[in-house]
């Protein structure tokens, strides 16, 4: 298996997670309209911030953001370090570092092995409108406003294990998206920091790879921020706990994600996740993924659906098909695996048999 293919939801209890532009003195929530309704989301930007924010609370170093272009009068930048060697954010989550046309110095770009869906409401929501006063101490009251709603949102995600520490580089032709302009610097930044990176040939192109071991951590760590997530706006407000309350892992052999249709809505239950729909992609990509399916289910949240969803998939459920957890201890587990190394091979593509 090479990938980690996942879909997360998170409820928002009276709140307002991730803002878009205000207009006159109230603030609004981000939503798109689907078929005429509003479905409230949080953009996948806002949760990366959050996993990234999370993997240095845990004790990794992010790469250092550089915001340019304000000051000359140009177009605005911000920048990391682009050091994905050095950085488990630049390497896990991307970057793009425009060069300066005028010293002729090159664009480098990574992209991002982890890939998370925007986070949909499943259900049609219109957020309500909080209205307030600014009255203390001044003689004339200010007034604002903004809005808050209560909505189980869902996202698909997909890491792409083997890219982890994978770094490619431009063929003789200059072909490719490099990470870094030649191969001789990228060692050179590999051996001062992981001594140990080697050199292969990754998805028919020339790369650097660091050790196995620092690549199995950084997914670990990438899970493990995920296990603790928080964060998001209007928490003075609001707070609102961001820990996934549903989450479902398959590793796959390929870049598909066979979960896109087992989370849905229900008029009844809410968020309804289908089981007889994860069975019947299961049999449809048999040979292509990896038991067992993780699902980590909070105790007390849609206690209905989960019901439900048990018995659509009792038989998997008895044979260790799927198995069921906190979703924090089953993030944590599965971290523990990877750092135990008794999933390195995941780290590699499959070997493919031929089609004929």
């Amino acid at each position: 298996m090479s990938y980690l293919a996942g879909t997360v939801v998170l409820a928002v209890q009276a709140g307002a997670p991730n803002n878009g532009k205000g207009e006159d003195t109230t603030a609004r929530v981000k939503y798109a309209q689907v078929r005429g309704r509003k479905h409230p989301y949080v953009s996948a930007q806002a949760v990366r911030r959050w996993i990234r924010d999370g993997m240095v609370e845990l004790g990794d170093k992010a790469s250092p953001v550089t915001r340019v272009g304000k000051a000359q009068g140009k177009a605005q930048k911000a920048n990391t370090e682009a050091n994905p060697v050095k950085f488990a954010d630049d390497d896990l989550f991307g970057y793009m570092k425009a060069g300066a046309k005028r010293d002729d110095s090159a664009t480098t770009l990574r992209d991002s092995p982890f890939m998370l869906g925007t986070l949909m409401s499943v259900e049609p929501v219109y957020p309500a409108v909080d209205f307030g006063v600014m009255s203390r101490g001044v003689t004339e009251p200010v007034l604002h406003g903004h809005e808050f709603y209560t909505a189980d949102l869902a996202a698909p995600f997909l890491l792409d294990l083997p890219r982890v520490g994978t770094f490619t580089l431009p063929n003789a032709d200059g072909v490719g998206r490099p990470n870094y302009l030649t191969a001789e610097q990228a060692l050179q930044v590999a051996e001062a920091t992981a001594h140990g990176a080697s050199t292969l040939h990754f998805r028919d192109q020339p790369a650097v790879r660091l050790p196995l071991e620092e690549r199995a951590r950084r997914a670990a760590l990438l899970l493990e921020a995920m296990a603790n997530l928080s964060g998001g706006a209007k928490q003075a407000l609001h707070y609102g706990d961001r820990v996934p309350s549903l989450i479902v892992l398959v590793p796959f052999k390929g870049g598909i994600n066979p979960l896109a249709n087992v989370i849905d809505s229900d008029m009844v239950t809410g968020v309804r996740v289908r089981g007889d729909v994860l069975r019947q992609e299961l049999e449809a990509w048999q040979g292509e993924w990896e038991a067992p399916v993780r699902v980590g289910w909070r105790p007390g949240f849609r206690d209905q659906a989960r019901e439900d969803f048990e018995k659509q998939c009792k038989d998997q459920i008895d044979d260790g098909t799927v198995v069921i957890g906190h979703p924090r201890t089953v993030l944590l587990d599965l971290a523990r695996e990877l750092r135990d190394g008794k999933r390195n091979a995941w780290f590699d593509d499959p070997v493919r048999q031929e089609v004929r």
